[in-house]
């Protein structure tokens, strides 16, 4: 159930589909004796889909969730083992083309190389099964090794954790498959947005990880300026609110540590 939800639940929560709805709904009593009910409905479903698209909103959510976790230190020493979650690579189009496809999180893949070579005594596990409400896409790990042999990586690196479906299952799963050993370090590399809901789930399954944050969209410093692509602004704003409504989600379910978690929790 949780899996059903968490897929529909939060596409109709996005801020343009219910914008949208709202302006949908507005067409249809144009027809009726609410048609002045209608009309306004329609305007202020327009006129807030541009001023959300114009507005850095959604900019500003995804660079908190950024920022949360600094990037990684390389002082702090060699880990043991290293996790890397799935979202970089789509496993329908790589079934209809017959090789790996990348999608817009492709760093999650491209910095193995960079990794196995500083780090080569490190286990890695690449996290990442069939997310697909209808479990009909094929399972991202699956498509990982053709990538690593276009690397240069050793296919026997990387461990593959192919039944997850979503973050909560990608640290259950990987703990159940590297068991690991009381004083091992393990670093995780996701998208840096992701990064608090996949180190919360982490903690939540008892398996302890550092941050390694990749594929950044925000930069350091927020600045507050007009858009002037409000689709692209409507995207970027779903995106952080899809974000942060699985941040709740999940913590609201007891699949993560905490609402927000840091650094130091």
């Amino acid at each position: 159930m949780f899996f059903i939800l968490s897929k529909t639940v939060a596409l109709l929560l996005q801020p343009s589909n219910f914008l949208f709805a709202i302006g949908f709904v507005g067409l249809l009593l144009l027809a009726t004796r609410w048609r002045h009910f209608g009309r306004r409905l329609v305007t202020s479903s327009f006129a807030l889909l541009i001023l959300f698209g114009c507005l850095p909103i959604g900019g500003g959510l995804l660079q908190i969730l950024e920022q949360r976790f600094p990037p990684w230190d390389p002082a702090r020493g060699a880990p043991d083992g290293i996790v890397v979650l799935g979202g970089a690579i789509g496993p329908a189009l790589s079934r209809y083309y017959g090789s790996p496809q990348l999608s817009d999180s492709a760093e999650r893949v491209t910095i193995i190389p960079a990794l196995a070579r500083a780090y080569p005594n490190a286990r890695f596990v690449y996290s990442g099964g069939d997310g697909s409400l209808l479990a009909d896409q094929g399972r991202e790990a699956d498509y990982l090794y053709p990538l690593l042999d276009s690397f240069g990586v050793p296919r026997e690196r990387v461990a593959l954790e192919n039944r997850s479906r979503n973050t909560y299952e990608n640290a259950v799963f990987t703990k159940e498959m590297v068991k690991p050993k009381p004083g091992e370090r393990w670093l995780l590399v996701t998208s840096a947005f992701h990064m608090p809901r996949a180190i919360g789930c982490f903690r939540r399954a008892g398996f302890p990880v550092e941050a390694y944050p990749v594929d950044w969209h925000t930069a350091g410093r927020f600045r507050f300026r007009l858009g002037m692509q409000p689709i692209g602004g409507l995207g970027v704003l779903d995106f952080a609110v899809h974000e942060w409504g699985g941040l709740f989600f999940y913590w609201l379910t007891g699949r993560t540590s905490e609402l927000f978690p840091s650094p130091a929790g």
